[in-house]
């Protein structure tokens, strides 16, 4: 085997490798996104009814689906210029080094705790909120335009936030890392039409907010109390203070530290299975 050769074999597998990381990419963002979900059963059906044509040799449809072809790629970059604008953010938005800080458990623990302190009061005093625990996709495009307040984290500021009389209650709080860093955030609204149509604007921008990045969101529902929180675009609805807890505790851990605690539980199932023999 000559250095050509190789090199040349290098260059497919690059090549191929490149291909099936776009692959990848799209069909993960596209299962998150309603309207490119639509424009890909549009395409795929077009594609089918075109192969059926020349199957069956239908002369005019042929035509016709041959100038839709030619111009199509042309039309759907302006019709759909703002979300091709939207996933090309998002790649930028994409932290490449992961979280911007990783929390501690410590840390993790006390930021689930002043949270759910904040929850459990305002559930009870039937007071609206929407609380973004960003992650590894950052939501500084949202930060920047909303009311910066970099603090500490703390349930009594939470909950002066979502006051009623506080003028920036009825707008998100972005938290990153163990810092509340912006309140008054407003978040695009999901048009998902499998949503329920009783569900409110706040509960609509915190599944909105999910299906464009990573974050979690919590939402205290003003008119019932009720605990929800939207995490990939799927809204748990309705989650008790315990499970609201468990659910944050989960999805805040490290992917890292998720791995290891799979591998020591498997590792102590071995040993258990080694004691038992």
């Amino acid at each position: 085997m000559t250095l050509n050769s190789v090199i040349n074999m290098l260059k497919a597998l690059v090549d191929i490798s490149l291909v099936w990381m776009i692959i990848y990419f799209i069909l993960k963002n596209l299962k998150n996104n309603v309207k490119m979900v639509l424009l890909f059963k549009g395409v795929a059906f077009i594609i089918i009814l075109k192969l059926v044509s020349d199957y069956l040799n239908l002369v005019t449809i042929g035509l016709i689906l041959e100038y839709v072809i030619m111009w199509g790629p042309l039309a759907l970059i302006i019709i759909f210029q703002p979300e091709i604008r939207n996933i090309l953010e998002h790649i930028g938005r994409k932290q490449l080094l992961g979280r911007h800080k990783i929390l501690t458990l410590d840390e993790r623990e006390k930021l689930v705790y002043e949270i759910m302190n904040a929850v459990e009061y305002l559930r009870k005093s039937r007071i609206g909120a929407l609380i973004i625990i960003e992650r590894d996709i950052s939501l500084n495009e949202y930060i920047e335009r909303s009311k910066k307040i970099y603090a500490d984290i703390s349930s009594e500021l939470l909950i002066s936030i979502f006051f009623p009389r506080n003028p920036l209650h009825d707008g998100g709080v972005i938290i990153q890392g163990n810092k509340i860093t912006s309140a008054g955030a407003v978040f695009p609204i999901s048009i998902n039409s499998k949503i329920n149509k009783r569900l409110g604007t706040r509960h609509r921008a915190a599944i909105g907010i999910s299906e464009e990045s990573d974050c979690i969101s919590l939402i205290v529902s003003e008119e019932t109390g009720r605990i929800s929180i939207a995490v990939g675009g799927v809204l748990n609805y309705n989650l008790s203070l315990d499970d609201a807890r468990m659910m944050l505790i989960e999805e805040l851990k490290p992917k890292k530290e998720t791995l290891l605690d799979d591998e020591f539980e498997q590792g102590d199932e071995e040993v258990d299975s080694d004691e038992n023999a």
